[in-house]
């Protein structure tokens, strides 16, 4: 019989715990939420993790007064125990130099937004016309294009994010799994976009269990409906319902 204490459970953010929200800073956040992850994380053992596009700050905004271990920019910067690496501006001069001129680029585009995240840079288009939005995936490619083989271009719903290549969700799980209390469990990563695929195949090639949100085609071995479904189930672990991912329905 397996114990909490037997899994590591790795969450994305937006279109996962949260629904995804026309602006990145309108998400709104379960009041319940926070303090679910809390027990929960309990009942694992600290084996609990958010892995996601965004900074860690902006997710300990989202989740105050908690804090968790975090896997922020896809893996760019992470946090374990409270201590962080990686990430950070300054470590990033060549795609800060792009930036200006992705930003003109798209300045005339209503409903287009740039979002910069210091170590990488997001362009959103899910509320402009189509035009303005095929506009958009053309400056971001076109920008990453520029960066050469050090940069990579990661499209995901109506958002083309510019990140280093070395940065992935399937990445960050690796490195969360050689240390303490992640370190010899087996992981449990819940995701909703296609930034998630390379992730599910780390879980699913170690032997986890993978678990896509929403009806798209997808390598995961699980399936959940929509972030309402995630926090249903994370809810019932937290107040102590058995953890059984296997027991979840087949994607």
């Amino acid at each position: 019989m397996t114990e909490p204490t037997d899994f590591a459970l790795y969450l994305d953010f937006d279109g996962t715990l949260v629904e995804i929200a026309p602006r990145p800073d309108q998400v709104r956040v379960d009041p319940a939420l926070p303090g679910a992850l809390e027990r929960l994380r309990a009942r694992l053992g600290g084996a609990l993790a958010i892995v996601t596009g965004r900074p860690i700050g902006v997710i300990d905004d989202f989740l105050a007064p908690a804090r968790f271990d975090i896997a922020g920019l896809h893996g760019v910067e992470r946090r374990v125990d409270g201590a962080v690496s990686g990430g950070g501006p300054e470590n990033h001069p060549e795609l800060r130099a792009r930036i200006p001129g992705l930003t003109a680029a798209v300045a005339g585009l209503d409903a287009v937004l740039i979002e910069d995240k210091g170590a990488s840079v997001a362009v959103h288009w899910r509320l402009a016309t189509p035009a303005d939005a095929l506009r958009a995936e053309e400056a971001v490619k076109a920008t990453a294009a520029a960066l050469g083989d050090a940069y990579r271009l990661q499209l995901g719903k109506a958002v083309g994010e510019i990140v280093p290549a070395s940065a992935t969700k399937g990445h960050a799980i690796r490195a969360f799994a050689q240390a303490a209390p992640y370190a010899g469990r087996r992981a449990i990563f819940l995701g909703d976009d296609l930034t998630d695929e390379k992730a599910f195949a780390v879980v699913n090639e170690t032997g986890g269990v993978s678990v896509r949100i929403g009806g798209a085609e997808t390598i995961a071995t699980r399936r959940l409906i929509d972030p309402e479904d995630v926090r249903r189930l994370l809810y019932a672990w937290a107040d102590g319902a058995p953890i059984d991912p296997g027991a979840l329905p087949a994607a």
